[in-house]
């Protein structure tokens, strides 16, 4: 039996990868630390299927706290999927010191037990916002111009940076993930998607910042969880950075579009000034993903859409203790 250990895999795209391990006869061991940057209920909820099975462990410790961690676990893995990060753009700006200590600091952290206990593959959740302002779009990999404008962002460069100092002098193969902006059932919700549908249907004012003209390359969870253990498996070069993406960007007046569409609702707008950190736009290309990978994104925004608003209609819509994370 193959054996897995996923940092932060109570969240949302963490308990989405641990759901397919978990089907597919895998033992894994989940590390989550539950932080409260938003209500830990969610998490339990995310997870509370993942206790029927005997082969799924739950460590709550921080993935800071390297001498827990050795002491709660064996080591004895055939792959780290580390995912576990202080998220958020806009607040990262308000408390980066924090970012650093958990993103960096927390993620050489499972580089040293990964090289102390022997663990040779090691993937790394990285994130589209590292591109930063780049102008040039399709962002590809192969482009060494990154221009972060956030702490979150540098975060996750800084992350990938220790990934290739790791594979150079321990072996380990390390698989960094872009993931571009993902969406679906269990989102987190202080994220656009899930946070606008719970507004719209309570009747509430939607904050959309700047124009609305801002796009991203809107990628759907399940997409992820294929390109994950794609990577999981992957065995070819010893360090990669790789793309996971929709390949098209969709404005975010084309994204509230459509949720009024799912919602059959339309929504009351709240216009706010641009914010700090974000960027214009993003936008993936995804050929490399394609070729190492065999990654083919297939639910497209629409389907994307109508599966998160059912999702949010019988999980979150009707959960007060989720409403004032909506608010």
């Amino acid at each position: 039996m193959k054996s897995a250990l996923v940092t932060g895999g109570a969240g949302f795209i963490g308990s989405h990868l641990v759901d397919s391990l978990l089907m597919d006869g895998w033992r894994v061991t989940v590390v989550d630390n539950f932080d409260p940057f938003y209500d830990p209920v969610v998490k339990w909820l995310n997870i509370g299927p993942h206790f029927d099975y005997d082969t799924y462990t739950l460590i709550q410790q921080d993935i800071r706290d390297r001498d827990s961690l050795r002491e709660h676990l064996s080591g004895e893995f055939d792959v780290i999927v580390h995912i576990a990060a202080k998220a958020g753009v806009r607040p990262s700006i308000q408390d980066p010191l924090t970012y650093q200590d958990v993103n960096v600091a927390g993620t050489q952290n499972m580089l040293e037990l990964a090289r102390e206990w022997g663990v040779k593959q090691f993937v790394f959740a990285s994130s589209s916002s590292v591109y930063g302002v780049n102008p040039n779009v399709p962002w590809r990999e192969d482009d060494h111009v990154l221009m972060p404008i956030s702490p979150y962002a540098s975060t996750k460069v800084s992350g990938e940076l220790l990934g290739h100092v790791y594979s150079h002098l321990y072996g380990i193969r390390f698989i960094a993930l872009r993931f571009f902006t993902v969406y679906g059932p269990r989102q987190r919700p202080d994220l656009a998607i899930c946070k606008f549908a719970r507004l719209i249907h309570d009747g509430h004012d939607i904050p959309i910042f700047g124009d609305g003209s801002t796009r991203r390359d809107y990628t759907y969870v399940s997409d992820i969880v294929k390109g994950l253990r794609a990577a999981i498996s992957y065995a070819g070069s010893p360090y990669e950075i790789i793309n996971l993406g929709n390949n098209r960007t969709i404005s975010l007046a084309e994204m509230v579009s459509c949720l009024e569409e799912a919602l059959e609702t339309r929504a009351l707008i709240s216009r706010q000034p641009e914010q700090p950190g974000d960027v214009p736009q993003t936008w993936a290309d995804i050929s490399k993903a394609h070729q190492l990978l065999e990654y083919r994104p297939e639910v497209d925004f629409q389907a994307g859409i109508r599966g998160s608003v059912e999702w949010a209609r019988s999980h979150l819509l009707t959960q007060s203790v989720m409403a004032n994370e909506m608010g």
